[in-house]
């Protein structure tokens, strides 16, 4: 729990608004989502960000850094139930609805749908479409 002190180990509310100074008493348990005392909004207390619901800290620290705002997690969210994939050259967001997992981007890259790998002898036959 997060609890209202002066002290070590210290983290802040990351809303502007409220920027509350909060002490992590886990006792080294890894804590993500977790709520400001003062303002009740949720944050993600490992990456000291507003929580990035839909995603994992992994995946939102692989996020570009104009990628990080509000819209543009909603929009991965539903990019991540739809189960869209990005090219892993241009970033450019793909939807397949059937067919082969062979995806050839408006960039020009290839790469696997089913693994996002780039497209070669090892993914010709890849299982993960």
């Amino acid at each position: 729990m997060w609890m209202v002190r002066r002290d070590n180990n210290v983290c802040y509310c990351p809303f502007k608004d409220c920027s509350e100074i909060m002490v992590d008493d886990h006792g080294g348990e890894v804590v993500t989502e977790s709520e400001c005392p003062i303002c009740r909004r949720l944050f993600c207390a490992r990456c000291r960000v507003p929580w990035h619901a839909g995603i994992t800290c992994a995946e939102y620290e692989q996020l570009a850094p104009g990628d990080r705002g509000k819209q543009d997690l909603v929009a991965l969210e539903m990019a991540k139930g739809k189960k869209w994939r990005r090219c892993p050259r241009c970033k450019f967001w793909v939807e397949r609805h059937d067919g082969c997992v062979h995806i050839t981007c408006r960039c020009g890259f290839q790469f696997c749908y089913g693994c996002g790998q780039p497209w070669g002898q090892g993914h010709s036959s890849c299982n993960a479409g």
